[in-house]
């Protein structure tokens, strides 16, 4: 926990001393395109807002969020259908090549696609790392979990990552968003389809960046809470 801390923490210095993007990375799963049956009846002089409570189901999407320690902002969202682990690795890419010259530091939690084959491979040719990778189940860096996550946290790749220690999701900022999202969009929100329950979270996202996107002021250190 201290070491994820210290990383929020030195985030503003290594993105103006060294271009290093520090990015707090996550899935928000199972997001329902519900429709409601009947229009909301606005409030007016002694009657609150009336929404209706049956709806009709679209579909769900999923988001793979980024959250900008240093600025605030939600960077190269994807939202699609699925989170495979070829999906995140694919994300994970789109992001880098939105500053592809600079150093990205990605905390994530210990879900299996954060540490994947397909990620380890990625992060190996983004790096010019040529040596034998080994071979899932079998040998080498591929191996198991374990010998992924040494290989994706190792601090002299451009690009790296830092895990979260298990059943501390809370320590992960962008969790925080998203709970802006479901307050902001989701909660409340009629969807007519998938497609626009993405232009809907899409067009938060940019009115987000542009109006209220501002670093969390993070003041935990990772040491243990006194009960």
């Amino acid at each position: 926990m201290q070491s994820v801390c210290a990383c929020y923490l030195e985030a503003p210095r290594q993105l103006a001393e060294a271009g290093t993007h520090t990015v707090s990375v996550d899935e928000m799963t199972g997001i329902q395109a519900l429709e409601r049956i009947a229009a909301t009846k606005p409030m007016k002089p002694g009657q609150e807002e009336r929404r209706e409570f049956e709806y009709k189901r679209h579909g769900t999407q999923c988001l793979i969020g980024n959250f900008e320690v240093a600025t605030g902002e939600v960077i190269t969202p994807t939202v699609q259908a699925t989170r495979t682990e070829q999906d995140f690795a694919a994300h994970i890419a789109a992001t880098v090549a939105a500053d592809p010259e600079a150093s990205w530091i990605f905390v994530a939690d210990n879900l299996t696609t954060h540490c994947s084959e397909s990620l380890v491979r990625y992060v190996a040719q983004e790096c010019g790392i040529a040596d034998d990778l080994g071979k899932k189940g079998k040998r080498g860096v591929l191996k198991s979990v374990a010998t992924r996550k040494v290989f994706l946290t190792e601090p002299c790749h451009r690009i790296r990552f830092v895990y979260v220690p298990k059943h501390t999701s809370w320590l992960n900022q962008i969790e925080i968003w998203f709970s802006i999202l479901v307050r902001r969009v989701i909660k409340r929100g009629n969807f007519t389809s998938v497609a626009n329950l993405r232009e809907k979270i899409l067009a938060f996202i940019d009115y987000f960046n542009r109006t209220l996107a501002k670093p969390f002021k993070w003041t935990y250190t990772g040491r243990p809470l006194n009960v």
